[in-house]
């Protein structure tokens, strides 16, 4: 369900919006959130992540020796995910998106709906993050 308004979305937002996401904000067109649910020294970090309207991350890529990749839950409003030379898949509460290492992506929220998603990084070797290329307007305005 697609949720413009703020106040409305935050009812949805189970895992809650958290603050800006100042740490990554020059890979984000628009505004996004961090809401860390674990600790890194947990073993396993998950964070939900929110976007307002429009908000989107930079192509990347998350690289690993072996396992690797990433795991996106999504928990609230709609957005898109699209891999490089694929047709974008629409997200909605409930959709589950697994990442392989190595496959260059993008996520974020569609133009009339803040959207969450819970992230992590999947177990693996060597693994690292490459930020790409950010989605352009002309890429991004003729999803639906």
């Amino acid at each position: 369900m697609k949720i413009a308004d703020k106040d409305e979305f935050e009812k949805q937002n189970v895992f809650g919006t958290g603050t800006p996401n100042t740490a990554y904000a020059k890979y984000f067109i628009g505004e996004s959130y961090l809401n860390p649910l674990t600790k890194p020294e947990d073993g396993l970090h998950l964070l939900n992540v929110t976007f307002e309207p429009g908000c989107r991350n930079n192509w990347h890529i998350h690289h690993a020796k072996s396992g690797g990749g990433q795991l996106l839950i999504c928990t609230a409003g709609e957005g898109w995910y699209q891999e490089e030379g694929k047709e974008p898949v629409s997200l909605t509460p409930g959709k589950v998106i697994v990442i392989p290492a190595e496959v260059k992506h993008w996520h974020g929220a569609k133009k009339d709906s803040w959207f969450s998603h819970i992230a992590t990084e999947m177990p693996g070797e060597e693994c690292s993050n490459e930020w790409c290329e950010p989605v352009t307007d002309e890429e991004y305005n003729k999803l639906g």
